[in-house]
């Protein structure tokens, strides 16, 4: 069995230390994309330039963007350019020229690629085709409604091609490379919207939801690392009030010690496997400049639980954690080392808060709806 991982909360990068304003939120590649589509689709179907078009967020929300160029082109094709505004986050697409060129084709329904500065899949454990573009599964769907709320795809079919000019400069200021994404950046988000996690507010607004709980006479402080896995924690604990639940980001370490400070009893960590390892390492400040996904880590467990070699092997060797999680899942191993996980992520919250928190881990899947292992058996679904 390994050692206990010694305990890390590494400080913030010193560019996300100090904030004199309110943060603003900003939007993800994937909305600006949808804009984009959706302004240069109504220009093919309709002839008019669109200087200004709305779309859906995933929550239903309907959001509004002025396009930056709306053009036809030659050959029968519309072509529209969002401009990105990330907000106080710090992003390197920040000022990213989504662009969306569409054109007809003879089949109904809508037709998906990349283009210039749009990432080439080429590893396997990003949940996406391997020889296909970097577009992530919410970001499509977002193109797809948006682009069928300017045609009927139903009678007619169009092909969408997403580029962003300079996307390959700006993706070498990323991880793409290391993670098999070639040429470009991805086409990101979850919830449409960039908050801004990664910095020293973020963290006080952590802090701050820790007190707000506390002081509302809860115990039961549940952390989640964002907007997917605080919907499982939520239907994974229904009796417990909103209060209870904190989106945590990066800053887990901080929490804890608000935690303790105010006299929570009790914490439970959801989360996907990405953030679960980091954490499992012994590192509490798990910003992605400051802490790396270790295979090793998940292999050395794969391999105490008993897992045959090649599993071992193939999982000491995988692309992302998420990879990993597909190495467990078709091995037969998911629910077996993802509870060990969970176990000793809840032995590191523990001994960082000196044993003053009884703590409980579950993983839950990509979607953030199910549980796939946990400390508490009753829990997976």
């Amino acid at each position: 069995m390994s050692q206990p991982p010694e305990l890390r909360e590494p400080d913030l990068p010193r560019t996300a230390k100090v904030r004199t304003r309110a943060l603003r939120t900003g939007w993800t590649t994937g909305t600006c994309a949808s804009a984009a589509a959706k302004a240069a689709a109504l220009l093919l179907a309709t002839g008019e330039p669109q200087p200004v078009v709305e779309v859906a967020l995933p929550s239903g929300r309907r959001v509004t963007f002025a396009t930056d160029r709306c053009e036809l082109l030659p050959g029968g094709k519309a072509e529209a350019v969002v401009v990105k505004d990330a907000g106080d986050d710090p992003d390197v697409t920040h000022g990213a020229h989504l662009t969306a060129t569409v054109s007809w084709r003879d089949e109904p329904g809508i037709e998906l690629d990349g283009g210039v500065g749009v990432g080439v899949v080429t590893k396997p454990g990003l949940g996406l085709e391997v020889g296909g573009p970097a577009i992530n599964p919410v970001p499509r769907r977002m193109i797809t409604q948006a682009v069928g709320e300017a045609v009927d795809l139903a009678r007619r079919g169009v092909r969408v091609v997403i580029s962003v000019p300079e996307g390959e400069r700006m993706a070498r200021k990323t991880t793409n490379a290391k993670l098999g994404i070639i040429g470009g950046i991805s086409i990101l988000g979850t919830t449409g919207i960039v908050r801004p996690f990664s910095t020293a507010s973020w963290r006080a607004s952590v802090v701050q939801a820790v007190q707000v709980m506390a002081a509302q006479g809860e115990r039961t402080l549940v952390l989640c690392t964002g907007g997917r896995t605080e919907a499982g924690a939520r239907a994974l604990l229904p009796e417990l009030p909103e209060v209870c639940f904190v989106e945590v980001g990066d800053f887990t370490g901080a929490a804890l010690r608000k935690a303790v400070e105010v006299g929570v009893e009790r914490v439970v960590f959801v989360g996907m496997i990405g953030k679960l390892t980091k954490l499992a390492a012994g590192v509490l400040m798990t910003h992605y400049t400051r802490s790396k996904v270790r295979p090793d880590l998940l292999a050395d467990l794969t391999r105490d639980l008993g897992g045959p070699h090649p599993v071992v092997a193939e999982v000491a060797r995988a692309n992302t954690a998420r990879h990993a999680y597909e190495i467990w899942a078709g091995a037969g191993l998911l629910r077996a080392c993802g509870d060990e996980l969970c176990r000793r992520v809840a032995e590191v919250l523990e001994r960082f808060t000196a044993g003053r928190l009884a703590a409980e881990v579950a993983m839950v899947d990509f979607t953030g709806q199910r549980v796939v292992a946990a400390t508490r058996g009753e829990w997976v679904a």
